[in-house]
């Protein structure tokens, strides 16, 4: 069995039950006992651990003991033959783990005399020129606060990072696979590869490696919303590894993680996730738990930022990406008295979803009563479709109730709308509408011919993904009115809020035909001018939003 310093003190703290494992961890250990520290044809280089260790603590930050027990493994190599035992190494961790910290002061260390190898080359690849950057400035900055001992060592720019005697260079690369070869790196480094849906940037970028001596790539990254890509696929492989028995043995894996989604309600587990928040903590790790705890309460209030939470904090993302626009609790509280007669003669907003002129079509008006959003609606539909689709809600008693209104016609017509708007501009002071493009030449014809001002949303989704944090944020705080309105209810509770690949969340159906939407749709139409046009909303700023 060989042993290291900083390896044997990580295991033997968890033995000891001083810090938490996630599975992952747990199966990590086993592996290496296993079949990795039980070799005798490998070595830690604990000359090049200790130089790269004392380097980035000394120019750069104080490392933790899980970062140190990585660094060790980075430089695990064959005795007889000068080869690096692991090519790759995986980090798959929660968002605030210091990983941009640990990329920059290795990759420094990488092109630095103490390394000592010639055109070492090392290439940081992200997504965005931003990401991409941060580890770059990092040690920008670093040189310039240290300069006059650093120029003995290294030249740089704001771009690329030189060691003179080494003559090796630390860049960035954005993620354009068309545009870029294999160049000649000593060590890749992908971060945030959650994103990637294929192998094509990394085969690419990849083709350079083997003409400097130790290649490594290091992909280092939280989770993310994109499933069934490249990511799942190469995680899946990660976790064969940690089974034991695989051919893939030159693959480091460390993965934090929550094991379990309910294990984010008690923050001593979140070190399983989190390992900086393994005892004693750091005032960085106390900052960071605090903030974290902050984000967690916060979820109460904000249910949207739950997939965020889940798969950057806890790494751990929601395996279906879609979540309600609010618990049935929450649509349940819209039920409040409309206040009519504070409403009187006060501007509002009206907004019309006239999708389909064979299906349902919503109308409404927007208030805005001190803390509430008011929405006063009405839909129409064909009584003939009604009885075709067969829905399941009592859509003949919520006829009954004055609801909506079932039309014995073989479509909408746009009249009805047009007379709706006009009854509720006698009521109150209604002079402007908004719709959607689909149908617009219908719909804003007739509209403007009654005197009405038409506002028209040329990408419904593009509001969408700006609007759902904060429409989830007023039914969890119950500043919603529908009045009595089953109708409403359930057009609410039939729409999910959909994370999409790139974070950004949309609002889809749960069912295409049965489950009816056209009165939600038409809120949020309402919402979009709401900042605009009503008089007592000093919070809801969306001016920013170009449509």
């Amino acid at each position: 069995m060989i042993h290291q310093k900083y390896v044997d003190a990580y295991i033997e703290a968890w033995k000891k039950g001083l810090i938490i494992f996630n599975q992952e961890r747990i199966d990590l250990v086993k592996q290496l006992e296993s079949e990795v520290l039980v070799r005798d044809d490998i070595y830690f280089d604990e000359i090049q651990i200790d130089q790269c260790i004392n380097y980035i603590e000394k120019w750069y930050f104080k490392l933790e003991l899980f970062q140190k027990f990585i660094i060790a493994f980075i430089f695990l190599k064959y005795k007889k033959r000068n080869k690096l035992f692991y090519k790759d190494i995986v980090i798959v961790i929660a968002r605030g783990n210091g990983k941009n910290g640990l990329i920059s002061g290795l990759s420094d260390y990488f092109i630095s005399p103490g390394h000592g190898i010639d055109g070492y080359n090392v290439d940081v690849v992200a997504n965005s020129e931003d990401q991409a950057q941060t580890s770059v400035k990092e040690v920008y900055n670093m040189k310039e606060k240290n300069k006059p001992f650093m120029k003995k060592f290294f030249s740089w720019t704001r771009t690329k990072i030189t060691g003179k005697s080494t003559m090796a260079e630390f860049m960035f690369r954005t993620s354009n696979a068309d545009t870029k070869d294999g160049g000649r790196p000593g060590c890749l480094i992908f971060d945030e590869w959650h994103i990637y849906e294929d192998t094509k940037l990394i085969n690419t970028l990849s083709s350079g490696l083997g003409k400097v001596m130790h290649r490594r790539r290091i992909y280092i990254s939280t989770n993310g919303h994109v499933r069934g890509g490249f990511f799942d696929k190469f995680i899946e492989q990660c976790l064969e590894i940690l089974q034991g028995g695989s051919k893939r043995q030159n693959r480091f894996v460390f993965i934090c993680k929550m094991d379990d989604k309910d294990e984010i309600h008690n923050p001593e587990l979140w070190e399983k996730a989190n390992p900086m928040f393994s005892k004693p903590r750091s005032p960085y790790a106390e900052e960071l738990f605090d903030t974290i705890m902050d984000e967690y309460l916060d979820l109460e209030e904000d249910p949207s930022g739950r997939p965020e939470f889940m798969a950057k904090r806890m790494n751990l993302p929601q395996e279906d990406n879609t979540v309600k626009i609010a618990s049935w609790k929450d649509i349940q509280a819209t039920n409040r008295p409309i206040p009519y007669e504070r409403l009187k003669n006060k501007t509002c907003v009206g907004a019309i979803d006239f999708s389909f002129i064979k299906d349902f079509t919503a109308c409404g008006v927007l208030f805005k009563d001190g803390e509430d959003y008011v929405w006063d609606s009405h839909q129409f539909a064909r009584r003939d479709f009604v009885k075709e689709a067969n829905l399941k809600p009592p859509i003949f008693e919520w006829e009954e109730e004055g609801l909506l209104t079932l039309l014995d016609e073989p479509v909408i017509d746009i009249k009805y709308m047009v007379d709706y708007f006009c009854d509720m501009r006698e009521k109150y002071g209604l002079d402007t509408i908004v719709g959607d493009t689909f149908r617009l030449d219908i719909v804003k014809q007739a509209l403007e011919e009654a005197g009405f001002r038409v506002l028209y949303i040329r990408n419904p989704h593009a509001i969408y993904g700006k609007l759902a944090p904060r429409i989830e944020t007023l039914f969890a705080q119950k500043r919603i009115v529908f009045g009595d309105n089953p109708l409403m209810r359930w057009n609410t509770n039939n729409i999910v809020v959909k994370v999409k690949n790139d974070g950004n969340k949309d609002f889809v159906k749960k069912d295409e035909v049965k489950r009816k939407t056209d009165g939600f749709v038409a809120f949020v139409y309402a919402l979009w001018q709401a900042d605009e046009l009503l008089q007592d909303d000093g919070e809801f700023l969306l001016d920013a939003i170009d449509f």
